[in-house]
């Protein structure tokens, strides 16, 4: 799969996999659609703490009505061959048992993508093209950090929706984990109602 570029590197996901062991430790590298990102570690707190509190508020939700989902975040890979990607999203949901030891999954029912300035357009573009082909995702939610607004993409039957919602009294709705949670937790301590 590798496919010369001026610009960008690509490679397989097989080959993105050999190289991760050597990557420096300042550095998050991703694979989107074959192509590798290598991204600085660390965000600014902002987008820290809306990811936990989304990550919490998710977890005890689900560990409350017995769905067994599990909850992951920033650090847990999303890897998946058939679209040479390996990404690291902010927030992964995963339903279902998990493998003793995994490192990764194939297969998540909700992905999360906290946007910068810096990653709007990559997680709003170029991850979206390679995450929508994911047969088991049924949300992607892209969270604005410095404003309570967010974007939900909803798989209905084959198709794609997208919801927006603005404001601190809006809710965030995943009706395929059966959770919602109100914007106001998600930036609780990030912006002020």
């Amino acid at each position: 799969m590798n496919r010369p570029s001026s610009q960008y590197e690509y490679m397989s996901l097989d080959d993105f996999e050999e190289l991760l062991p050597d990557k420096p430790a300042d550095e998050k590298w991703e694979l989107i659609g074959g192509r590798v990102v290598r991204m600085m570690v660390g965000a600014r707190w902002e987008h820290h703490l809306i990811a936990q509190n989304l990550a919490f508020g998710l977890r005890r939700r689900l560990y409350e009505s017995g769905a067994g989902c599990l909850v992951f975040l920033e650090t847990f890979y999303m890897k998946k061959k058939s679209i040479e990607s390996a990404t690291l999203p902010d927030v992964m949901v995963r339903c279902g048992p998990l493998e003793p030891g995994a490192t990764s999954t194939d297969d998540p029912t909700v992905l999360v993508e906290v946007m910068s300035d810096g990653s709007k357009a990559r997680d709003r573009f170029e991850k979206w093209a390679v995450y929508q082909k994911l047969p088991s995702l049924r949300h992607y939610v892209l969270v604005e950090r410095d404003r309570a607004h967010i974007e939900v993409f909803d798989r209905i039957g084959e198709e794609w929706g997208v919801r927006i919602l603005d404001g601190l009294e809006a809710t965030l709705d995943l009706p395929a984990i059966g959770v919602s949670i109100p914007l106001a937790e998600i930036y609780q301590n990030v912006i002020a109602p």
